[in-house]
Parts: C-alpha cells; sequence; structure tokens
C-alpha cells in the first residue's frame, strides 16, 4: 500500500553573522551559529490513493518538506516513513546534465526514480512521445528551453506509474498544452491507485487534483481539510499578509504621526501587535491576537494604569478598557522600572477594515487626574474578512439564521 507518515519533522540551517564562525566552529572554538528554522514539529499522514494539495505564501517551508520526503535534504528531527515506491518531480530539471543528451539523460534519471533498463529500453518511445520535443532528443540538455526540460522531465518521473507521485511547482513552467496533458496523466494515475503530493499555487488545480488540502506557514500546518475550505482560508492570510506589509512599509518610509502628551513620570515605550506570536500589522476578522505595551518609569509613581483604545479609521471609539477595570493595575511602582503589560484577545471580532490603537499610561481609572503618558495612533492594524457570510460594521458577530413558518392565528 502507498502511504506516507510524516512524524514531527523539523528542519533547521545554520546562519553565521560572521564568515569566519564556521572557522571558528571547526576548529572548536564554541558555537558560532545561529539556528533559522525552516519546519517546527510538522506530522500528518497520507492514506493510500489520497492527493493531497500542499500550499502556503513563499518561505513557508513547501519545498523543504518536499526534499526531505524524497531524501534530497535531511531533517533536523523527526521521520519520514513511506510505503511504495516515490517519483518526484521537484526541481525543474533536477538530476539532468547539459552536456548529455535528452536520451542519455533520461536513461540517467529514470534509474535515478528506481527504473530497470529494461523498463527503460521499453519505455524510450513513449518517453519521447510524451515529451514531444522531437529531434532535441538527441540534442544537449543545454540546448533546451525551460519548457522542454520540465515536458522530458515529466515524461521520465511518470513513464511508469509510482506508487507515490511527488509534484512541486516545476509543471507551472510547462506551456499549457503540456500542462493539460500533464494533469491528464496525474488524473489518470488517481483514479487507478497513486497516492498524489501536489505544491501548487493554482487554487484551481488544488480543487481539481485533490481531496484534502494542507496549508503551511512560518513552518507549521495552520490548516488541514476539504480543499475549498483551505483555498477560503489561505487567500484571507495572503489578504492579512499583504495588507501587513504594505501598512510596515508606510510606517518605515513615513513615520508615524500621532500625538503624544503627558508629564512623563512614566512612558510607553512601544505597542506591538502579534498575531500567532509575530509582530503583524493585519489579521484575519476573528483571530486570536495579543495587544503588547512595553513601558518604563523615570520617576516613583504610586498607582499605575495601562489603558488601551481602539478606534476605526473615521475616529470613532469602538472599545476601550485599562487595567484598572481589570483589577491589575500596579501600585508603588519605583523609578527606573520597566514592564509589560498583555492585552489577549481570543477572537477579535472586529469588521473589515482599518483600525489605530491609542495606549494611555495614567492613575486610577481614567487619565484626567494623572496622565504620564497619552500615545494617540501608536499602531494601526488592518482586519481583512473571514470566510464566511458578509458582514458590515465594525463588528463581527457570531450569528445564525433560522427561518420560521407564520403562526396561524387560529390555531392559538
Amino acid at each position: 500500500m502507498a502511504y506516507l507518515k510524516i512524524n514531527r519533522i523539523s528542519k533547521a540551517y545554520k546562519r553565521y553573522p560572521r564568515k569566519i564562525g564556521r572557522i571558528a566552529e571547526w576548529l572548536g572554538l564554541g558555537k558560532r551559529h545561529e539556528l533559522r528554522w525552516i519546519l517546527r514539529d510538522l506530522s500528518f499522514d497520507i492514506q493510500s490513493g489520497e492527493a493531497v494539495g500542499i500550499l502556503g505564501i513563499n518561505g513557508a517551508g513547501k519545498s523543504t518538506l518536499l526534499k526531505i520526503i524524497t531524501g534530497t535534504t535531511r531533517a533536523t528531527s523527526g521521520t519520514i516513513e513511506a510505503g511504495g515506491r516515490i517519483s518526484a518531480l521537484l526541481e525543474l530539471g533536477m538530476g539532468f546534465h547539459p552536456d548529455f543528451t535528452g536520451r542519455q539523460n533520461v536513461t540517467m534519471a529514470a534509474q535515478l526514480h528506481g527504473i530497470s533498463n529494461e523498463q527503460i529500453t521499453q519505455k524510450m518511445q513513449e518517453i519521447e512521445e510524451f515529451a514531444e520535443i522531437g529531434d532535441y532528443i538527441d540534442q544537449p540538455v543545454r540546448t533546451y528551453s525551460s519548457g522542454m526540460q520540465v515536458r522530458l522531465a515529466f515524461s521520465v518521473a511518470t513513464a511508469v506509474r509510482p506508487d507515490i507521485l511527488i509534484v512541486d511547482e516545476a509543471l507551472s513552467v510547462g506551456d499549457t498544452y503540456f500542462q493539460h496533458k500533464s494533469f491528464d496523466r496525474i488524473r489518470q494515475f488517481r483514479e487507478q491507485g497513486t497516492t498524489l503530493l501536489f505544491v501548487s499555487h493554482d487554487p484551481g488545480a488544488i480543487k481539481t487534483l485533490c481531496n484534502r488540502a494542507i496549508l503551511l506557514d512560518a513552518g507549521g500546518i495552520v490548516q488541514d481539510g476539504a480543499p475549498e475550505d483551505v483555498l477560503d482560508y489561505y487567500n484571507a492570510l495572503i489578504a492579512q499578509k499583504q495588507a501587513s506589509r504594505e501598512i510596515m512599509q508606510d510606517e518605515h518610509g513615513s513615520g508615524r504621526k500621532s500625538t503624544r502628551s503627558g508629564s512623563r513620570e512614566a512612558q510607553i515605550d512601544a505597542v506591538e501587535l502579534l498575531v500567532g506570536g509575530q509582530p503583524a500589522r493585519a489579521l484575519v476578522s476573528g483571530q486570536a491576537a495579543t495587544l503588547r505595551i512595553s513601558s518604563s518609569t523615570r520617576l516613583p509613581v504610586e498607582e499605575l494604569t495601562v489603558g488601551i483604545l481602539l478606534r476605526d479609521r473615521l475616529g470613532y471609539d469602538v472599545f476601550g478598557t485599562n487595567t484598572f477595570f481589570h483589577d491589575s493595575s500596579l501600585t508603588e511602582v519605583g523609578g527606573n522600572e520597566r514592564f509589560t503589560v498583555d492585552y489577549l484577545f481570543p477572537a477579535m471580532r472586529l469588521g473589515a477594515g482599518s483600525y489605530s490603537v491609542t495606549v494611555a499610561l495614567h492613575s486610577r481609572e481614567a487619565h484626567v487626574s494623572a496622565n504620564y503618558d497619552w500615545w494617540d495612533r501608536a499602531l494601526v492594524f488592518q482586519v481583512v474578512p473571514a470566510e464566511g457570510p458578509f458582514s458590515l460594521g465594525v463588528c463581527n458577530l457570531p450569528v445564525q439564521v433560522e427561518w420560521r413558518e407564520p403562526q396561524d392565528p387560529s390555531s392559538a
């Protein structure tokens, strides 16, 4: 039976801040590198005959995962268990030698795919016909276009139906005609029982070829389920990251223009929006988020309250609270002390749109008695729509709709 079991796979690469650091480590002069984690504790199973699409933005870890499965890259930790012969089409022309002819490369590549010499001889004409590169089959591969390389690479990888077929984005390089041929062959393999692992940014291809989709982000699984559901979430994730990037670029390019006031016995040092533990400037409506306020005191204060106020793009107050109302304000705070307050939102149910955060440090329940630091528009962020019914306004309330039959007055 053709199956895959991915058990707690992690992958990290060493990053050396200085070139000499690698040599220093070789000489036993201590650790000089930092670890950059590409995959973190990834686990999932793919059953025999299942077709699974892998989605994720650039840098999510998709290609690294496929290389680990095919054995071209070693995992830092974790195990891969595969039942059946794997045939993979990852990077364009991977394994082809530019100075050898297409025919010679077919023989070498087929052997790497576990195809015997006898099978290669039997399948050579079929490979030529499927690739449709004509006389170029006997020319050096360096004379091929990228489309010709992917034609030949796919033809070899699928010359014999594999138990497990892994396909990366390479097919997107080929022309439309060959893409149709390739997808037809993949579909036939599926119907014959081949297990498919398919990476693509094309939602149509994922929906057509796959009965399951897995969304990766920052080296972990964000969602695993029906392709339609996962693709909806993926589109929201892209919109969120695009909005976050645009806001951060605007902050960097033009600087923040905001109003601050207060006596500064205590002051706000930084305000950050965290989504999934990472700084962000956008989130999906209903997503968990944290507002983190880092502050410090210059002088001792008797009582310290940290407050937040969310406003919409028109300046209307949407939501506000402070530590006093949550019975968590500080008393008798010394000078030159640093502290951080996290406001944890299990579900930020704001409507789609732009919002700003105002932060205040004061005493008691309001800033009118002792205003230490009031920072208008300390942070601006975007809320992108979640999957589900369309809604208007500054809040996204959970709601159900029921039709009810009118009651007959005579029956009362």
